[in-house]
């Protein structure tokens, strides 16, 4: 992953203290450090790509003989690949569709989903920025929607300026766009098309970043670890400018540009024992896991309801 082993070494021994696998005694059904092996792999959204990695990396710590592979081809993408029964794992930044849902189902396969965090949209905009400091849900719209009409910066607000508004934003496949689309233009897809768009959201950065005029959205934890290269905008849904935080994501002050994220795992993958162990490591240091990469953790008892799930599966956890 391209990772050093001098930094998952370090980032290990300051997790030990709070991850539950970091005990003396082995994983979910005592297995040992590196009692398991095989491969898993996982694909779907670069949103969730951050706790999957990081969640990669502390299990392969554990059980160095089982290879984990992530990649982020967006939550569409992942979606495609699941069904086609390419991947064990694939994350979403929005639940599975109905019409996803039916190629899985015809294909015979079942899975099982399960909710892991919390994350908020980000609507950012070059550091300079110094005048589209809060923009309405009816301004997002207007600028996103295919017939909203806006080009410029003077389209939204008279006084900005007369310059062409260069917009950045995930590609189709993504489920940041399904969300975003949805929530905003109120209907999934509906958007304008001529926006520079990419599956990895390390790329908006730099071009958000990199452009003066710029306007673009992602997740918030992206924003998070490149705060420094960007300018975060409030949005007013009517009571008044919310900006994104990890206090106003948890308490939910600023909906509706929030959203859950998920993990959804094949039940034959199940069948693996390292599939069964890394869903299990996964779920217990969820908490943790998810604070540390930059998102919201859910309420504990809903990483007891995914638990419950996965014990609920034919060789599923215990």
């Amino acid at each position: 992953m391209g990772t050093s082993f001098f930094h998952i070494a370090c980032r290990a021994a300051l997790l030990c203290a709070v991850l539950t696998a970091c005990g003396e005694d082995g994983g979910r059904d005592g297995a040992q450090v590196g009692a398991l092996s095989g491969s898993i792999v996982i694909d779907g959204s670069s949103t969730v790509f951050p706790i999957a990695e990081a969640v990669a990396e502390e299990f392969q710590l554990r059980f160095p003989s089982v290879r984990v592979s992530v990649g982020f081809s967006g939550s569409g993408g992942g979606f495609e690949r699941f069904c086609n029964e390419e991947i064990d794992l694939t994350n979403a930044s929005r639940p599975m569709r109905a019409p996803e849902r039916a190629v899985c189902a015809e294909a015979g396969i079942e899975f099982t989903e399960l909710p892991i965090a919390k994350d908020g949209i980000a609507v950012v905009a070059h550091p300079d920025n110094d005048f589209a400091t809060c923009l309405t849900l009816d301004e997002l719209r207007r600028v996103w929607s295919p017939d909203g009409g806006v080009a410029r910066w003077s389209d939204l607000r008279s006084g900005w300026p007369d310059e062409p508004i260069q917009l950045y934003g995930p590609g189709p496949d993504s489920g940041t766009f399904d969300f975003f689309t949805e929530t905003v233009n109120g209907e999934w897809g509906r958007s304008r098309r001529d926006f520079q768009a990419s599956e990895d959201d390390n790329i908006l950065v730099q071009g958000v970043g990199g452009d003066t005029h710029s306007l673009g959205y992602f997740g918030f934890a992206y924003y998070g670890s490149n705060a420094d290269r960007l300018a975060l905008i409030a949005v007013d849904v009517g009571t008044g400018c919310v900006r994104p935080s990890g206090e106003t994501i948890a308490d939910g002050s600023y909906a509706p540009l929030i959203r859950p994220l998920y993990v959804y795992v094949r039940n034959d993958a199940l069948d693996r024992p390292e599939v069964r162990e890394y869903l299990d490591f996964l779920v217990r240091n969820a908490e943790a896991l998810v604070s540390q990469s930059g998102y919201q953790a859910l309420p504990s008892s809903w990483y007891a309801d995914d638990l419950a799930l996965l014990a609920q599966v034919n060789g599923g956890a215990d």
